[in-house]
Order: C-alpha cells, then sequence, then structure tokens
C-alpha cells in the first residue's frame, strides 16, 4: 500500500489559486494512476482528477475541467493539483488517491475500492 500525505490546502477567495501537492513514499510510485478527490460536508467523496501513472493521461470532472490541473513528478513522487478560478462550491476536504487501475477508470470506481488514500486537506473558498 502505498502512503500519501496531502499538503497546500487553506482559505482563499473565490477566483483565487491553491496549489495542493501529494507526497508518496512508495518507490514504485511510478506504475500507480494518481487521483484526487473532494468531500464536502454532508456529500459523498467525489472524483476530480487522474493521471495516468506516465502522466500523459488527465481526466477531470466537468465541475473542474478548464480551471483546475492535475500533474506528477515521478522523480519526486509527487503529484499536485493546481486550482484556479476557485468557487465556494469548490469548498471541501480534499484527498489523493493512489491505484493500479486506469487512469480513465478512476473515475467511475466507487472510491472505497480504491487502493490508498492520503488524509486529507482542508480547501475552504469564501465569496
Amino acid at each position: 500500500q502505498v502512503q500519501l500525505v496531502e499538503s497546500g490546502g487553506g482559505l482563499v477567495q473565490a477566483g483565487g489559486s491553491l496549489r495542493l501537492s501529494c507526497a508518496a513514499s512508495y518507490r514504485t510510485f511510478g506504475i500507480y494512476t494518481m487521483g484526487w478527490f473532494r468531500q464536502a460536508p454532508g456529500k459523498e467523496r467525489e472524483f476530480v482528477a487522474a493521471i495516468s501513472w506516465g502522466g500523459g493521461l488527465t481526466y477531470y470532472a466537468n465541475s473542474v475541467k478548464g480551471r483546475f490541473t492535475i500533474s506528477r513528478d515521478n522523480s519526486k513522487n509527487t503529484t499536485s493539483l493546481q486550482m484556479n478560478s476557485l468557487k465556494p462550491e469548490d469548498t471541501a476536504v480534499y484527498y489523493c488517491a493512489a491505484d493500479l487501475t486506469d487512469a480513465q477508470r478512476m473515475g467511475s470506481l466507487n472510491p472505497s475500492a480504491l487502493g490508498s488514500w492520503g488524509q486529507g486537506t482542508q480547501v475552504t473558498v469564501s465569496s
């Protein structure tokens, strides 16, 4: 199982930007699809973005497409989520996930089926 630690959350005004990072402690990090999910109070955890093991393929939820960008650096065992034009509805705890599934499938899977999760980082967007 991959150990994941997120960082970079915080409070930002609507229209602002934040960059989340996820550090993985596993030497074969490069074989995993990485993803970001979020969970708002009273709501289920939802898919945000995924990136293939090589970084060449990325997928996004419609709600964040064009505003968020997922990336990874396999030499540093990290994945990041650049969030621009933030909206109050983006407020949630953001989680990093790692799994051996295809990046294209990650968004359609039940989050409970994914292999590894970080502890989450709070993102709050004020109006």
